[in-house]
Formats: structure tokens, sequence, C-alpha cells
């Protein structure tokens, strides 16, 4: 049932009171299986991404990039951090799913949808800021191996300090502006559909 069925049930509600309560309830379920698909796909979607992404940097592992990690521990400890932190929210969304599911409360039922999507945009942010620490230390390592490069060149220091600051700075803030449009064009729908579900859940009390 899409949004034009809902509206046409709500006007045959308004118009016969007899039949309220099996309207209302038919509204609730509608909107429940809704909520539940929904939370559903961003779980599967979730989980794609973890292994899709997770699965692109293992084929393309090279020497260089196990060199930048045992030159960088600190890069290993946040990656596994990271791994930990992501798997929270995956599970969060599980239950959130298998909680929503069976609900039979309208209130419990808006409870849960302004949850899930708290977690969706926390997720979105954490996202976004461990990509953005991700691409600063990346940079700060091209920035050693540059000046490095340049310190024999005591006439390009400058030049070569200079540039590393920009592309540190630079490369954080497009990687972060890149995974934000990454996430709303992932996410964004699903946000907004459970907008949707929770506002048509206002109208209704049960």
């Amino acid at each position: 049932m899409d949004m034009e069925e809902l509206d046409l049930l709500k006007k045959n509600w308004q118009k016969n009171t007899a039949f309220e309560q099996v309207s209302e309830m038919e509204i609730y379920k509608m909107l429940q299986m809704k909520s539940s698909s929904i939370v559903k796909w961003i779980l599967i979607v979730s989980l794609l991404e973890f292994v899709l992404l997770n699965g692109i940097a293992f084929f393309i592992n090279d020497q260089s990039y196990d060199e930048f990690m045992r030159s960088n521990p600190f890069m290993g400890i946040l990656e596994k951090f990271n791994y930990v932190v992501i798997f929270v929210f995956i599970y969060f969304f599980y239950r959130n799913y298998k909680t929503i599911s069976v609900l039979n409360s309208s209130k419990k039922l808006i409870e849960h949808i302004l949850k899930t999507r708290k977690i969706v945009i926390y997720y979105i942010y954490w996202n976004i800021i461990i990509g953005g620490i991700t691409g600063a230390l990346t940079c700060i390592e091209a920035y050693n191996v540059g000046y490095n490069a340049g310190r024999n060149l005591p006439e390009k220091n400058t030049i070569v300090l200079e540039s590393n600051y920009i592309t540190i700075i630079v490369m954080a803030l497009f990687i972060m502006g890149f995974l934000w449009l990454f996430y709303k064009l992932l996410y964004g729908r699903f946000l907004s559909k459970l907008k949707d579900n929770y506002t048509e859940l206002k109208k209704i009390d049960l």
C-alpha cells in the first residue's frame, strides 16, 4: 500500500465513523510494515556497504599500504576501533528492525522510528568524521614524505611545507564532503520515508 492508498483509506475513515477503529488499525499496521521494511533495508545496505568497501580495500591492498600501516600503528588501532563501532551500529539497526516488526502501539512505533533516524544520522556523522581523520592522517604521511624529499633542497623547503599543509586541509575537507554526499544519497531516502511515517503516525492514537 503506497501513500495514495493511505490517503484514500483516511478519507473513507473520516466519512464513516463506524469503521474508525478498524481504519486506525489498518493505517497503523500499514505504517508498521512500511517502517519495518525501511529499517530492514537500512540494515541490508549497511551490511553491503561494510562488506563491499572492506572487500575493495582488501583487493587493492599492496606493499605500500602495508608499509604505511606498519609505520603508523595508530592507523591500525583506529581501523580496528572503527570496525567495532560499525558493528555496534549494525547491531542497533538489527535490533530496531526486530523490535519494530512486533510492536502494537503507535506511541512505541513513533519512539523507535525517531530512535532509528537518530542512529542512522549518528552513523553517517561517524563515517564522515572517521573518513576525515583517516584522510588527514594519510595526508600527514604524504607531508612527511614530501618534506623528507625536499629536505636536501633548502630553497624548496618552504614550498614543500606550504603545499603539504594545504594538501592536508583540502583533502580532509574533500573526503568529508564526498562522504556527506555519498551517505545523503545512500540513506537520505530512508530517512525521508521514516519521517513521513512518523508524521502519519502522529495523526492517529492507538
